[in-house]
């Protein structure tokens, strides 16, 4: 019955993990416009420094 249950638990809990990393995915794939670049710790477009 133990065994069920943490079947059970396991398979309910997985959609939501997919869900949630497809979440984050789409927020590392940004586009910003040209002369900037993603900038993840401040989650906006940010001008690209060269040198």
């Amino acid at each position: 019955m133990r065994l069920k249950i943490v079947t059970i638990a396991l398979a309910l809990s997985l959609p939501v993990g997919s869900a949630l990393a497809c979440s984050q995915h789409s927020q590392q794939t940004k586009t910003c416009s040209a002369g900037t670049v993603w900038d993840s710790d401040m989650q906006k477009c940010t001008k690209q420094v060269s040198g």
